[in-house]
């Protein structure tokens, strides 16, 4: 199994897929950790290891890290390239207009999992199709307690005055997927209280092994969480849903993970709860933007326990997208249909959890 890919393709793709095409990758630099790994393919220099199958099968593959602004190299390409594949750990932003400009893509591909920085909303209206595919351990105790060691102080008092065992907590996920569906099954050795929101109801014979309870109101759930984990799509819905309102009704001490994305969260809100002691701790490796700006909030504000976006780029997870994106390419190139339950958007029409 390979990682989630996101495609989006013009309806008329499996008719018109003969011929060499025009692909864009655009993906992180790696610089001098390009040569470290051979299996290091989820970056500019690594290129998915996909450029002599492509090349040698007639195709023009140009690879890039440039994304942003009407002087990019991506932007040079938007008007004439067919396929364009990008990350959501260096996300090259499909917006409303770069969507009317690219009039011959067919194929938009993730190497990885997310479809939020496509603009959906354009695709659909553009009648395009498109297809998307825990551990909880305190950061308060991690990463104080490893600033300690490195700058040779021994304060377990400072740390201990705060840090809590995960057992017996009450924790809920929003958002009930492929993702918040093993994270509930994870958490379950832990001896946990387990609550998840979803538009849908899992399988009942699931929820009865794992011992998950069904919370329909996400404003009911909130306040009996100790900590509240973000497994849910970004959508127009859910963009920007934990606000200052929203945060106000979790309890105080609460701690969040995002495995989701940045957007979902409104930025400030987050900063001033956590610099405020409101939110006991917030962690995760998704912003907004990507790359964060180097005066974003969350790199500063306290109790937080941010990585930037490496979380589905391990190698291992490279080498499951680099093989996913393939067989995805090769599908196209043949004109193979997709399977059904794949589609993002489908001849102008979004799906369920994304509307």
């Amino acid at each position: 199994m390979f990682q989630s890919i996101v495609f989006v393709f013009r309806s008329s793709v499996l008719q018109t897929s003969a011929g060499g095409k025009k692909i864009v990758g655009v993906f992180y630099q790696a610089s001098e950790y390009a040569d470290k790994n051979p299996n290091f393919v989820g970056c500019v220099e690594g290129a998915l290891g996909i450029r002599s199958w492509l090349e040698s099968n007639g195709h023009h593959y140009i690879v890039t890290d440039d994304k942003e602004g009407l002087d990019s190299e991506l932007e040079k390409h938007i008007e004439d390239m067919h396929v364009l594949i990008t990350t959501p750990f260096h996300p090259a932003y499909v917006t409303a207009e770069r969507i009317k400009k690219a009039k011959n893509l067919e194929l938009v591909l993730t190497a990885g999992i997310g479809s939020d920085h496509i603009d959906l909303l354009a695709a659909a209206a553009a009648r395009l199709t498109g297809r998307a595919d825990a551990h909880l351990d305190s950061a308060q105790e991690l990463l104080p307690g490893y600033q300690q060691v490195v700058q040779g102080e021994w304060n377990v008092a400072g740390i201990a005055h705060r840090a809590y065992d995960l057992e017996g907590k009450t924790v809920g996920t929003v958002g009930a997927g492929r993702i918040g569906r093993l994270l509930l099954q994870r958490l379950k050795p832990f001896n946990c209280n387990l609550l998840y929101h979803d538009r849908i109801q899992i399988n009942p014979e699931l929820e009865k092994e794992i011992g998950a309870i069904f919370e329909e109101d996400l404003d009911v759930m909130l306040p009996k969480c100790d900590v509240i984990v973000i497994n849910t799509p970004l959508t127009e819905k859910t963009r920007g849903m934990f606000n200052k309102e929203k945060i106000a009704k979790m309890k105080k001490g609460v701690i969040i993970v995002n495995n989701a994305r940045g957007a979902i969260m409104d930025t400030q809100a987050v900063a001033d709860a956590c610099s405020s002691g409101y939110i006991a701790g917030y962690g995760g490796d998704v912003w907004f933007p990507q790359p964060a700006p180097k005066d974003h909030p969350w790199r500063y504000m306290p109790n937080h326990a941010m990585t930037p976006h490496t979380s589905g780029t391990t190698i291992d997870a490279q080498l499951r997208y680099a093989s996913g994106v393939k067989d995805m390419l090769d599908r196209y190139f043949k004109g193979e249909d997709f399977p059904t339950e794949n589609y993002i958007v489908k001849e102008g029409e979004l799906a369920g959890q994304y509307k």
